[in-house]
């Protein structure tokens, strides 16, 4: 083959171009720190690049965001649980201080003040808040756990008890048969008809059996044709049984209305069945208690044969009551076309759980969050209610007597006035004894009950802490992963700066010397040989 100058010339400036070529792909790398430019430069490179990124930014958003977001969830719920069992220590303490007394008045006083605080700070508590989400109130992060304001809707709600919840109430009277009240007595009128009557005789006390609500100052049904309280449970034959009804004394369900003392009638009643709205109470006679009790679950059945059902209705709520819908089956503004039903799983016995939880890995998730009838229960707040009402009408009494012994003072001994006097000291000291005796009994249940909502919210924090744990290790596995891919993916990716700078310049050399060698060839022609 004849191998002329126009074809040496054609091929050196082939190869020029070649190496130029090659020098354009070296510099490329060098300004962009990347092996490729577009995916035809290394399908296979671009590939693996396109998997790397991929998991990185899975990898990214788990441990820069997800994490972090779940990490604050939890150091929430943690700082408001951490207050709630210091405040249930604390009413321990006071619960024990008046368990163990003798108190005066200055001493009850104090410590019905701490209760009162405390009460309002446990749910206050409840209605923490992280980046304007509430996080103890299941997946309605939007609403509180308590009302922030007066309210007036009327809600229809569903408690499901077992009859563990039935307990006792001591109360004591402290009226006569004219319904004189030893705590309406005052220097200007102990001599009326009636008040002048007073004495130890008047003065009783008596236990009942009681379903306490979770709520007080529930509704009358006062003008609300056929509607009214009913308890629903399955009897020991088998039975479904339902106790509806309001109607006045000698009907199933008995107003609170109809009775100057409801206590009493229920005591004296073996089939009382009295609703008591004001301080959300259904008291039960002796027969009534026994049928209740006698409830019992099978073992072999899905079904929870044990569960009470006590529907009521409440409509005046106070700023700091808990909303019903965190906790029961409800329904607000029933008997309307705007009622909302809440938590109708519940009464089909499929009690959903509102875990919110966080994926922090590849097909992992953590719950994050405790929900309030874990923690922060109706129970806290009636258990204070009720030992806020006995100091307070123990204080009351205490109240009387230092007024009705002012009086006694300025009387002379032996006058008619003073022997009034006298028998209504002696029935507000019997009073006393018995008040006295119920607040301490309080007290003892009061340290038993707290305990055991501090045992809930402790075991509340044990699982937060292990989420918290369990979460750190999670975070630690993630960052390792994270470094792992931001490698692969950079040896996938990026350049060897070094090898590509020494190529580059090798690139540039061979490129000077394919210049010189053409220039010599191309001037070579046939012209020299002529």
């Amino acid at each position: 083959m004849r191998i002329t100058n126009k074809i040496m010339q054609r091929n050196n400036l082939s190869n020029i171009n070649t190496n130029k070529i090659y020098q354009d792909k070296l510099s490329n790398q060098m300004s962009t720190q990347k092996k490729i430019n577009r995916p035809s430069d290394d399908p296979v490179v671009a590939i693996r690049a396109l998997r790397l990124r991929s998991s990185v930014t899975e990898i990214s958003q788990y441990y820069t965001k997800n994490i972090p977001d779940a990490e604050s969830w939890l150091s929430v719920t943690e700082d408001a649980l951490n207050n709630l069992t210091s405040v249930m220590t604390e009413m321990i303490k006071q619960s024990t201080k008046g368990f163990n007394g003798p108190l005066k008045t200055e001493d009850r006083q104090i410590i019905l003040e701490q209760m009162k605080a405390l009460g309002e700070e446990i749910y206050s508590t409840g209605d923490a808040d992280y980046a304007g989400r509430y996080v103890f109130t299941g997946y309605r992060t939007d609403t509180p756990l308590s009302f922030s304001e007066e309210n007036n809707t009327n809600y229809s709600i569903t408690e499901q008890i077992d009859n563990s919840r039935i307990d006792s109430v001591i109360n004591v009277k402290i009226e006569n048969a004219d319904g004189k009240s030893l705590l309406d007595l005052n220097t200007s009128n102990y001599k009326d008809t009636g008040f002048a009557a007073l004495n130890e005789e008047d003065i009783s006390s008596v236990e009942v059996h009681r379903i306490r609500l979770g709520y007080k100052s529930c509704s009358d049904y006062a003008g609300i044709t056929g509607a009214g309280p009913k308890i629903e449970f399955l009897a020991q034959n088998g039975t479904e049984t339902t106790w509806s009804g309001l109607a006045a004394e000698g009907g199933d369900f008995e107003l609170i209305h109809s009775y100057d003392n409801p206590y009493q009638a229920a005591a004296l009643d073996a089939d009382a069945l009295i609703y008591v709205p004001e301080t959300g109470e259904i008291l039960l006679g002796e027969n009534r208690y026994k049928e209740l009790m006698a409830v019992r679950d099978d073992d072999t059945t899905v079904r929870n044969e044990a569960e009470i059902r006590v529907t009521y209705e409440k409509s005046s709520w106070q700023k700091g009551d808990l909303r019903p819908e965190h906790y029961f089956y409800c329904e607000s503004d029933p008997r309307t076309t705007d009622s909302i039903v809440y938590n109708k799983s519940y009464i089909s016995g499929d009690r959903e759980r509102q875990d919110i939880e966080y994926d922090v890995g590849f097909n992992q998730t953590i719950r994050v969050n405790s929900t309030a009838d874990q923690c922060f229960q109706h129970g806290i707040g009636r258990e204070v209610d009720d030992l806020l009402t006995a100091m307070q009408n123990v204080l009351d009494l205490e109240g009387v007597k230092a007024t009705l012994e002012k009086a006694m003072k300025q009387v002379t001994e032996g006058s008619a006035d003073y022997d009034t006097l006298k028998k209504q000291i002696d029935a507000v000291d019997k009073a006393l004894t018995y008040a006295k005796d119920k607040e301490q009994k309080l007290f003892g249940n009061g340290i038993s009950a707290f305990q055991k909502y501090l045992d809930d919210a402790s075991k509340c924090i044990t699982e937060c802490g292990s989420r918290s744990s369990k979460l750190s290790l999670i975070k630690s596995r993630m960052q390792n992963q994270k470094t792992t891919f931001e490698t692969l993916k950079s040896d996938n990716e990026d350049i060897d700066i070094t090898e590509v700078a020494i190529n580059l310049s090798s690139a540039e050399l061979t490129y000077q010397a394919a210049l010189m060698a053409t220039g010599k060839v191309a001037q070579t022609t046939l012209l020299n040989y002529i």
